[in-house]
């Protein structure tokens, strides 16, 4: 059985994207409602940094400047102490619906970085989302379409697949295509496991070194682990009902991150750990975190 410590013991409302930076031994993360970047040390030493505007996902550079996708533009961040930061736009974006705002977001091996749009208000029920590319050409997109919330983006280890999952209850699918890193072009998109009847619905996820994917089963309560056939070969619990995304970081990045969400219906937090990020030692090695590395012409 996996045991899991409290990471984190300050809750966030709509934890997500964890990013493990080697350099610093420190993972970073955002709460997506509470417009916050959040970085903490293995020894607990934590900063905090509040945006403008919702920020759904990050991205470290090599020189660990950060990359934010927020509700209308992504940006380049120089964060200071005690909150501080220098911001640069690096693009622009036009929803083609009002109340949209970035959501999951991860850079693949080339140093281009993905990002997914959604509608806000999931009850809508709107596919109005996609999935977008950052790098020199700017923002461009979106290559896949008709998206309730685009969730679940990670890259397989020989490079050539990506995947990425609809966490809406309509969708609850997950899906790869071929990549090509060398034009950023995407293959047709196939499914890879239909999670409808499996615990939770697909949200945040993590890539290991053999080629396993690692997804967040919101509302379950459990993270899966998919071999590359797509089928679940481990389920581990986590402490609350609502595991948003996941991430693997530590000295062997053989610790699992993993960032929830607190629940609207407060009964379900049984353990009261909803919002914490928290993590466990597991097995499996993980993939070190591509940085962001294709500068666009900035604004």
């Amino acid at each position: 059985m996996t045991f899991f410590q409290t990471f984190s013991h300050q809750p966030d409302q709509v934890g997500e994207s964890p990013v493990w930076d080697a350099e610093g031994s420190c993972l970073w993360w955002v709460d997506i409602e509470s417009q916050a970047i959040h970085c903490q040390s293995l020894s607990q030493e934590r900063q905090s940094w509040h945006l403008p505007e919702r920020v759904a996902c990050i991205a470290l550079t090599a020189d660990r400047q950060i990359v934010a996708a927020m509700e209308t533009s992504v940006a380049l961040l120089s964060l200071r102490a005690e909150g501080a930061y220098d911001i640069q736009i690096l693009a622009r974006i036009q929803h083609p619906k009002p109340g949209m705002r970035f959501n999951d977001g991860r850079c693949d091996p080339s140093g281009r970085m993905w990002i997914g749009t959604m509608v806000m208000d999931m009850s809508l029920a709107d596919n109005a989302g996609g999935l977008y590319c950052l790098d020199e050409r700017g923002l461009t997109g979106p290559h896949m379409s008709n998206m309730y919330t685009p969730n679940g983006l990670a890259f397989s280890p020989d490079r050539k697949t990506l995947y990425f999952s609809d966490s809406h209850p309509k969708a609850q699918k997950i899906w790869r295509c071929s990549i090509d890193l060398v034009s950023g072009q995407l293959g047709e998109r196939s499914l890879f496991v239909d999670m409808t009847d499996l615990p939770g619905r697909p949200d945040g996820a993590a890539m290991d070194a053999q080629g396993n994917y690692w997804i967040c089963g919101n509302d379950a309560g459990q993270v899966h682990c998919f071999d590359a056939s797509g089928k679940c070969t481990e389920s581990v619990t986590v402490p609350f009902p609502k595991p948003a995304m996941c991430a693997f970081g530590g000295a062997n990045l053989q610790t699992l991150f993993v960032t929830s969400i607190v629940p609207a219906n407060k009964a379900l937090d049984v353990l009261g750990q909803s919002g914490q990020v928290v993590c466990a030692e597991v097995q499996h090695r993980g993939l070190p975190e591509p940085v962001f590395s294709r500068f666009p012409a900035t604004l």
